[in-house]
């Protein structure tokens, strides 16, 4: 293995030496495109969309994709997922009528009746337009136990800045005269009606160079920020900053921690109370997550004592207010399980965790002596997901969903041996008949197993003639899990489309481990597992190079663009979402300092030389035959930022290569502002697969 990698390495730093004399010589020809904002490079972009719009929005096919995605993404039969507030039911809804969204509030019996009376709290479109400004909704935080009053955090076009104002869940409007924080990245949690903890950009050396806060003040109601006193502070070299956290549970027991945020998965944490912040002796990527009866409950990504790696555990909050911290164990997984999520009602936890790449739910309930455990039956071959809980009482909802199943949700109470009662379901967004959804393996470059799932028609021929799309994502630990993708469905699998999830490292599918044998300069395991999966799809006669097309976003964009430099003869279609490509840069790049902790740092040798060798951008190479790739991103990311895309495509450019690239002028990382632009950026992706892998 080191010695492939080794050779690897040498080869993308040969290809960055005679790729471009300029380069090696580290004269970056197009950090002008870095100037996200700026006349000229916008002017770039405008020319650039002109060029790529007309190919795909002319396409005769465009306007029904854009239909189809539209229609989905508006349909009113769509499931409302609930969220249990101040007694009520509230959900954030989008249709054509409220392109941006209502946040609104039903009783939770008539949320089970098959049409629920919704009262509106805050209408995001005419709050819009009346301001001005196109405010995107991103989610609330209320001040415990009576949840009337919460956070509403709103963003001006996507952006991961956003602005806090505070509203009255009761009354259904802003608090006069209540708090506003105004726009920043920031994170704000509730002390008492009257305090918050606060973390934002409070001037002049407040902020981490990834762009983050890492000072924490208390904010008091009535006093300007300038007032607010220091809690604790961070320092500009932490990669994610520094945020309170406040956990309750339905007994009274309150526990507020500071956690600073030194790399991505590691952390310093600290108790905060009244007379001051304690730190708290833990490993540095083990997690508070939720607290039950008075015990705070933590997730794993390391040992922690007898505690092993991926695992759940308890230590009482009084316990961790007298300095002692013995933890019990909650739940351990086996080497092909792996904790996906932990939510808790009033007296139970529950674990949502996946069983190779198959989704299983525990609800562990505290006793004298540690915890008892009963699984929830469920069937097999299918994901599940846990919302709309509440520390006060013993109500959950389950979501159940598979490749071909449409998301169903069910109420149950967590305490009790009957089954979930399911109370709504999503109608079929697409025709499943003939489609099989099967699990497959690959073998990587060193031996390990990789499974992949693939949604085919089961009758199609194997003679590789199936137009074939396939994703990953392969970092961060994020699992990628089976889930009913209505506009896939009806865009692609109607078509005569199969659709490809591969489950490769770097992801949290078999938690720390699979994620950690990714990290850094391990890196490259992660692109020969895909690439593997590429190989058995086509070994098995599923599809073909000249039928396979392949897409990914943001840490999954620089898997395409890593692939498209790797393997090209392996695709005939990438598409390249908000992506990183420009791995020598990134640190320098909106928030690409944050992520040191996943890619490595160029400061360091080892780390650079291997960056050199993956980065997309380095390493497109003259002469070689490349499938014509599309790039697409947003202005208004400030995570990733648009600076990757564009460069990439300006390399493929001066370079003769065919590509297309589009940059939406609004969006965010997410590309959400709202639903007629996630129609038109699916739409425009269908289009450019279709063109590539369906012809005319």
């Amino acid at each position: 293995m080191k010695v492939r990698r080794i050779a690897r390495m040498v080869v993308g730093v040969a290809a960055l030496v005679t790729g471009s004399t300029a380069m090696a010589q580290g004269d970056d020809p197009y950090i002008w495109l870095e100037d996200k904002d700026g006349a000229k490079a916008l002017s770039w972009v405008a020319e650039e969309n002109a060029r790529t719009l007309p190919r795909l929005q002319g396409d005769p096919r465009y306007k029904g994709f854009y239909a189809d995605a539209l229609a989905i993404a508006a349909a009113k039969d769509r499931i409302p997922m609930p969220a249990q507030v101040m007694g009520r039911i509230v959900n954030f809804w989008r249709d054509a009528d409220h392109p941006q969204g209502l946040l609104r509030w039903t009783t939770a019996a008539d949320y089970a009746a098959p049409q629920p009376a919704w009262m509106t709290l805050l209408d995001l479109d005419a709050l819009s337009k009346v301001e001005g400004r196109k405010w995107v909704y991103k989610g609330m935080s209320c001040l415990s136990p009576g949840e009337r009053l919460c956070l509403i955090a709103l963003s001006e076009g996507g952006e991961d800045a956003i602005t806090y104002r505070e509203f009255d869940l009761a009354a259904g409007r802003f608090v006069a005269d209540g708090f506003v924080l105004p726009t920043s990245k920031q994170g704000a949690v509730w002390l008492d009606k009257d305090h918050l903890l606060v973390s934002r950009d409070w001037g002049g050396g407040t902020m981490t160079t990834s762009s983050y806060p890492f000072v924490v003040k208390l904010v008091a109601r009535g006093q300007p920020l300038s007032a607010a006193t220091e809690v604790f502070r961070g320092a500009p070299d932490d990669q994610l900053g520094t945020y309170a956290s406040v956990l309750t549970d339905g007994h009274g027991h309150r526990a507020v921690f500071i956690e600073r945020q030194k790399t991505f998965f590691g952390a310093d944490r600290l108790l905060w109370t009244p007379e001051g912040v304690r730190p708290l002796d833990l490993p540095a990527r083990t997690a508070p997550v939720a607290m039950v009866h008075g015990r705070i409950v933590f997730t794993t990504s390391e040992p922690w004592g007898g505690i092993p790696t991926g695992a759940v555990a308890s230590v009482p909050l009084a316990e961790i207010e007298a300095g002692r911290m013995s933890p019990t164990l909650v739940f351990a997984p086996s080497a092909r399980q792996a904790v996906a999520g932990t939510d808790k009602t009033r007296d139970h936890l529950i674990i949502d965790y996946t069983d190779n790449v198959r989704g299983r739910i525990a609800i562990l309930t505290p006793t004298a002596t540690g915890w008892t455990t009963r699984q929830l039956a469920l069937p097999d071959n299918a994901s599940f997901g846990i919302v709309g809980t509440s520390p006060h009482n013993d109500s959950a909802y389950l979501t159940t969903t598979g490749f071909l199943t449409p998301t169903t949700l069910a109420q149950f109470d967590v305490g009790s041996a009957a089954p979930p009662r399911q109370i709504k379901a999503l109608p079929a967004k697409f025709d499943p008949a003939g489609l099989v959804a099967e699990q497959f393996e690959a073998i990587s470059s060193d031996g390990t197993r990789v499974p992949y799932f693939i949604v085919h028609r089961r009758a199609a021929a194997r003679d590789g003639t199936t137009p074939t799309i396939m994703t990953a994502y392969g970092g961060f630990e994020l699992p990628m899990l089976p889930s009913y993708s209505a506009i896939t469905g009806k865009l692609w699998l109607e078509r005569g489309g199969a659709f490809v999830l591969a489950n490769i490292r770097g992801g949290g599918e078999f938690g720390p481990a699979w994620h950690d044998a990714g990290r850094k300069t391990r890196r490259q395991v992660i692109y020969d597992d895909f690439a593997a999966v590429a190989k058995d799809l086509i070994a098995r006669r599923f599809t073909s190079p000249a039928r396979l097309g392949i897409y990914g976003g943001s840490n999954g964009g620089l898997l395409m663009g890593v692939e498209f430099n790797q393997h090209p003869e392996l695709w005939k279609a990438v598409t390249i979402q908000v992506p990183l490509l420009d791995m020598l840069r990134y640190e320098k790049i909106a928030a690409g300092a944050s992520w040191v902790d996943e890619y490595g740092s160029v400061s360091v040798p080892e780390e650079r030389a291997f960056l050199a060798g993956i980065s997309p951008y380095h390493n497109i190479r003259r002469g070689v035959v490349y499938p014509e790739p599309y790039i697409w991103t947003t202005t208004k990311d400030d995570r990733v930022g648009p600076q990757h895309a564009r460069k990439f495509a300006a390399r493929l450019k001066e370079y003769g290569l065919p590509y297309l690239f589009y940059e939406d002028t609004a969006g965010g990382h997410s590309g959400d502002v709202d639903i007629e632009q996630g129609a038109r950026l699916q739409a425009l992706q269908m289009t450019y697969f279709a063109q590539k892998l369906m012809g005319k």
